[in-house]
């Protein structure tokens, strides 16, 4: 237990659980993780460890004698008839039968249909209509002579969901956690350990909860495989539906004309198309002309009547290719189905999640701390819907009069999800709404950014916003911090361009994007060691030591390093990569001292001594003596890096620049090379004169 958890346990009693515990219960269980949740939800929600196990228990035993299994129906439907009634946990779907004006139940894993129930119930939960709602029901068994009579009874129904909540209770405990807090709070709910992610990447995996909280919000995330990109929309709440992008048809997702039954659309807060990349794919291009009217206007036609709706539609999707081959060659959206692949399409989404910023899901990522139960916290999302926090950042900050009304809204909306997601109560503070406000124009300009690969049509945007005082923040993705060569390119046609000679998306040579002549030469521009000041963003790839310290410091024969905190194994192998640095570079024949200035690990002494001998032995080897002392008064603070050549490199966070990665599997690249890894936010400034002390 974390002191956040105790703080979670007293402020939120009874509507949090462990995390871990879904695993725990779960089993071969093809089951919702909000439905074992829920059950979760009822005999654990609390921090005793006593209960807690007698609870894990009940859900078992709950789960083995009514959860149906597909292989084991028979044998449920076999103790349904010998004992009259059984109380079963499954996926009901409703259908109205018209023949019999009566509503007809089919239970999907029991295998059974035609269970007759009644329309109050049918009333009460319209979901049951589209697609099916988990439920736990009464099921009863009743033999007739006549065949056209189902034996089948359906005696109660319940979808697995919260029946009620207090809003003012919720906005009072959110009072009594800080912002960073709050934020490992959702974290651990979404079911990640926080400890594991930088702020920024916790914010991105935050992003995906927005069409929730945010009504007809359109989002896409395209990124690499195995990032957890479906799985919040697939088992995250009871509001949101996950359907392959393949198998969407009109009548499904937005009418039947026909029968005049309402789509998808209109029973989910939520509607997420998964795999929906691939340029083959067969779509239908009247689902896409709905689609991109639903998407701006709320609405879609059946017949001669216009319909409105609220749903959220959510793209998730897979990369075949890297960011800067995308940069290169095409864009961003290149993984789109042709159809989809459509300048009209693409303006209509509200943000782009970039996929690739978001790491590989490893087993250690898992939350095992508290979080909300996730019925729980879809149950308030839902109700924040009706909210708008659009406005909160006005009087703050001014957004540049060059955006556009539609960029404008994609900012606004995403803004506002995250506001009522972070500060529900709207107690941010100026910094605070910054941010949340830099991530949301960020999210809007790379969609728009791409837009002008694609369709020359488009204006060039000035994505910025003022301070009260008249500063000027200007935006900008990580993507186009990293790759710059790459990134400002435009669509054929715009004036004062060099044409590149890059394929187009469909490959047909035709080339698709340009680059201005200014642009070119600041890229093409030489870095040579000299004065000035960088700043690195999270989850930054691309950064090396290599770059960061050889040009100031090569030639240099003592250098030294001086970093309070070199205490623990990764922080160690850091500096071990430092003395690597200087060995593969340096000339064979040179020797060079490096000095170590840090403080002493209380904790694992002998372990931090031990280390830092064996960085000594294995420098030793490359002509590098390595020396170290401890400031036995913990009193240093300052981090930087001097040498004798008259630099001196200060760092806000020391050699600790680098994200969490797997540093066990050897076939990692990131484990391997610098290049491949995230970084957190650092800033580097370069200095002369600073070899006095050396």
């Amino acid at each position: 237990m974390t002191a956040l958890d105790d703080k979670i346990n007293e402020r939120f009693p009874g509507v949090v659980v462990r995390k871990d515990l879904v695993k725990a219960v779960k089993g071969n269980a093809i089951v919702p993780s909000y439905v074992l949740e829920f059950l979760l939800g009822q005999y654990c929600a609390t921090n005793d460890e006593a209960s807690i196990q007698s609870g894990i228990e009940t859900v078992k035993e709950i789960l083995r004698k009514h959860y149906v299994h597909r292989n084991e129906a028979g044998l449920i439907r076999s103790n349904i008839r010998e004992k009259g009634r059984w109380k079963v946990i499954d996926k009901v779907s409703v259908d109205l039968n018209t023949d019999k004006d009566a509503y007809e139940a089919t239970f999907s894993n029991l295998g059974i249909k035609n269970v007759i129930i009644d329309s109050a119930t049918v009333k009460a939960h319209p979901k049951l209509l589209v697609s099916g709602v988990w439920c736990i029901a009464d099921i009863e068994y009743q033999h007739s002579e006549d065949k056209n009579v189902s034996p089948w009874v359906l005696s109660s129904l319940k979808p697995i969901q919260l029946s009620k909540f207090d809003y003012d209770a919720f906005l009072e405990a959110r009072g009594g956690f800080a912002t960073d807090e709050w934020i490992d709070l959702l974290v651990q709910t979404v079911g990640f350990n926080p400890e594991m992610f930088g702020r920024r990447s916790k914010l991105l995996q935050l992003m995906r909860l927005v069409p929730f909280v945010e009504r007809n919000y359109n989002l896409i995330e395209l990124g690499p495989k195995g990032t957890g990109k479906s799985h919040i929309f697939s088992e995250f709440s009871p509001h949101g539906i996950l359907i392959s992008g393949g198998e969407v048809t009109v009548p499904k997702l937005f009418v039947n004309n026909s029968s005049g039954k309402i789509g998808l659309v209109g029973y989910w807060d939520v509607v997420a198309f998964d795999e929906f990349a691939g340029r083959q794919k067969r779509i239908d291009k009247a689902l896409v002309d709905i689609m991109k009217n639903y998407m701006a206007n709320k609405s879609f036609s059946r017949g001669v009547e216009t319909l409105g709706a609220e749903a959220s539609m959510v793209f998730v999707g897979n990369t075949q290719h890297n960011v800067p081959y995308m940069l290169k060659h095409t864009d961003l959206f290149e993984e789109l189905p042709e159809k989809y692949y459509d300048s009209a399409f693409i303006d209509r989404l509200h943000a782009y999640v970039p996929g690739w910023e978001i790491d590989v899901i490893r087993g250690e990522m898992f939350a095992s701390g508290y979080g909300f139960v996730v019925d729980y916290l879809a149950e308030i999302l839902r109700h924040m819907r009706n909210d708008d926090y659009s406005n909160r950042y006005q009087g703050l900050f001014t957004l540049s009069s060059d955006i556009s009304t539609r960029d404008r809204d994609g900012v606004n909306k995403t803004f506002s999800g995250m506001m009522k997601l972070l500060f529900p109560a709207g107690n941010a503070t100026e910094a605070e709404v910054e941010e949340i406000l830099h991530l949301a124009v960020e999210g809007r300009k790379r969609v728009k950014d791409q837009l002008l690969r694609i369709d020359s049509t488009y204006p060039e945007t000035d994505f910025s916003f003022s301070t009260r005082d008249g500063r000027k923040i200007s935006i900008k993705t990580l993507e186009e911090a990293e790759h710059p060569q790459y990134y400002y390119k435009r669509a054929a046609g715009h004036d004062g361009l060099v044409p590149s000679e890059n394929p187009g998306p469909n490959g047909d040579g035709t080339p698709t994007a340009s680059v201005t002549q200014a642009q070119a030469r600041a890229i093409t521009e030489p870095v040579g060691p000299r004065e000035g000041h960088k700043i690195f963003s999270e989850n930054q790839k691309g950064v090396t030591f290599a770059d960061l310290f050889w040009p100031w410091l090569e030639g240099a024969t003592k250098i030294v390093v001086t970093d309070p905190y070199i205490r623990l194994f990764h922080q160690v192998r850091n500096v071990m990569e430092f003395i690597e640095m200087i060995a593969v570079r340096k000339v064979p024949e040179d020797e060079v001292a490096v000095h170590l200035i840090t403080c002493p690990d209380e904790t694992y002494p002998e372990k931090q001594q031990s280390n830092l001998v064996a960085v000594e032995a294995a420098g030793a080897a490359a002509g590098i003596k390595f020396t170290w002392e401890f400031d036995g008064t913990n009193t240093i603070h300052a981090r930087h890096i001097i040498s004798d050549t008259g630099w001196k490199i200060s760092l806000d966070r020391g050699l600790d620049i680098f994200q969490k990665f797997e540093m066990n599997d050897a076939f990692s690249l990131a484990n391997r090379l610098q290049a491949y890894r995230q970084v957190k936010a650092f800033e580097v400034t370069y200095l002369r004169g600073g070899a006095g002390s050396v």
